[in-house]
C-alpha cells in the first residue's frame, strides 16, 4: 500500500530570514494552534455558536484599544488590589473608580444582602462603569476565598440576562478564572479545574463572547489546542478510543 506524503510546504512567514530566528524551540512560552479541520468538526456559516478562544492577545491591550465594551472578570469583598481589575480601573483613562472603591463598593453590597436577601443564590454580577468600558465582576461569595464552576455557572447565566437585547454591551470578553492570584478557580478536589471545564460551563450559561487564556497555558507548547469552544467532535472520539 502506497504511503500518503504531507504536501510541501511553501511560502514564507516572515521577510529576510526571520523565519529561521523564530525558531518555535527557541521560546519556552508557546502554543501548537491547530485548525479545527485537523481532526473533524463541522465549519463554515452553518456552524453552532461559539467561543472564541484569543490566544496570542493581550486582554489589557485590547481593552485600551476599544476592542471591548463590556469585559467579565471576579470581584472580591476584601482585597482587589492584585486582580486584573485593579489594572482595568487604573489604565482606563476615563475611570472614576480605585482598586480601593471596588472592593469597598463590593463589601458594601456584600452586607446588604446578607441582611435584605440572604436567601438569594450566588454570586452577584456587579457593574462598574469605567466609561468606556463596562467592568461585569462576578463577586465571589461570602466567606470563601475562591470560586467553583457552579458559581461561574450561576454568575454566567446572569451576565447573559443582562445582555439580552443590550447590544450596547457587546462585543464582550471574558477571563479564564484560572490561574488567579485574587479571585481562584476551584474544583471539589481543591486544584484548578481544566480550561476545557471553564470554557464548558460558560458555554452552557449561553456566554457566546470571547474567553482569554492565563498566562500559564502558554507553557503547554506540546499540546494542541483550538481557536475556539465547542471543540472539534474529533476530540470526544478520540478519548472514547476511536481513531
Amino acid at each position: 500500500m502506497p504511503t500518503v506524503q504531507s504536501p510541501q510546504v511553501t511560502g514564507r512567514l516572515y521577510d529576510d530570514e526571520a523565519d529561521l530566528l523564530l525558531n518555535t524551540e527557541k521560546f519556552p512560552d508557546r502554543v501548537s494552534l491547530l485548525p479545527a479541520s485537523a481532526i473533524g468538526a463541522t465549519s463554515g456559516p452553518g456552524a453552532v455558536e461559539r467561543i472564541r478562544i484569543m490566544w496570542g492577545q493581550d486582554m489589557l491591550r485590547d481593552v485600551l484599544d476599544g476592542r471591548y465594551r463590556a469585559v467579565i472578570c471576579g470581584v472580591n469583598d476584601a482585597d482587589n488590589s492584585h486582580g486584573i481589575i485593579a489594572q482595568l480601573v487604573d489604565l482606563v483613562p476615563a475611570s472614576q473608580w480605585t482598586a480601593r472603591g471596588v472592593t469597598s463598593f463590593a463589601k458594601m453590597f456584600q452586607e446588604s444582602v446578607s441582611i435584605h436577601a440572604a436567601r438569594d443564590r450566588e454570586p452577584y454580577v456587579l457593574k462598574y462603569d469605567l466609561d468606556s468600558i463596562l467592568i461585569l465582576g462576578l463577586l465571589r461569595p461570602r466567606g470563601r476565598d475562591h470560586f467553583t464552576l457552579d458559581d461561574l455557572s450561576r454568575g454566567f447565566a446572569t451576565v447573559v440576562k443582562m445582555l439580552r437585547g443590550r447590544k450596547e454591551r457587546l462585543p464582550i470578553a471574558s477571563v479564564s478564572f484560572l490561574n488567579a492570584r485574587a479571585n481562584k478557580l476551584l474544583a471539589p478536589d481543591g486544584k484548578e479545574p481544566s480550561f476545557e471545564a471553564v470554557l464548558r460551563t460558560m458555554y452552557n450559561a449561553g456566554f457566546r463572547g470571547d474567553a482569554y487564556p492565563a498566562p500559564a497555558h502558554w507553557r503547554f507548547g506540546n499540546v494542541g489546542v483550538f481557536p475556539s469552544y465547542p471543540f472539534p467532535e474529533g476530540i470526544e472520539r478520540m478519548r472514547q478510543g476511536s481513531s
